[in-house]
């Protein structure tokens, strides 16, 4: 039957947003060192631009410290550019062939700016969830009018919305497990 395709359509997607905001998570700065911080900073070289991840690994010897070894020698200097360039506030510091980042303290100021930019976040993935449950309403009643029963019909829709309510939770869990985070660490 169609309501199914249509159910388990909508919660690959809702499942999807979640991942999205949970990727979105972690490029957010906390009191401790995160290799997501940094990885999807882009960094020109051998010509085009590529990201950190994509030519060098990225490890955290310590809690506040990221350690980033460049695979080739020559991107070291462009890494430690286009990271003085980043919104972070990141300092490098080029050892030879690695790069090291100690992360700083972050001031009160800076991390309720942190919890208000996750917040915006986890909005984002309400609304796409509330899309997602938007557009599977609409196919489930143009599916309705080729002949299913009212009741089926509820009931299906009530099933989009349980899984609505359910992806939305979750977004609000990793939400204040974030916040957590960002407020003590």
């Amino acid at each position: 039957m169609a309501f199914e395709e249509t159910l388990l359509e909508s919660e690959e997607k809702m499942e999807k947003s979640e991942e999205h905001v949970l990727h979105e998570f972690s490029g957010v700065r906390t009191g401790k060192a995160s290799p997501a911080l940094v990885e999807n900073i882009s960094v020109d070289v051998y010509g085009s631009p590529m990201r950190i991840k994509d030519v060098a690994s990225i490890t955290c010897p310590e809690l506040r410290q990221l350690l980033i070894q460049p695979w080739d020698a020559s991107t070291t200097s462009p890494i430690e550019k286009a990271i003085q360039k980043s919104n972070l506030g990141l300092t490098p510091s080029v050892q030879g062939k690695l790069i090291r980042i100690i992360l700083p303290d972050l001031s009160t100021e800076q991390r309720e700016k942190f919890v208000k930019a996750v917040k915006a976040m986890a909005e984002q993935g309400r609304v796409a969830i509330r899309q997602i449950r938007r557009d599977a309403m609409e196919a489930l009643k143009k599916e309705g009018k080729s002949g299913v029963s009212e009741d089926e019909l509820k009931g299906a829709e009530g099933e989009v919305q349980t899984l609505t309510d359910k992806f939305i939770k979750i977004i609000d869990e990793h939400l204040k497990s974030k916040e957590t985070e960002i407020m003590t660490v």
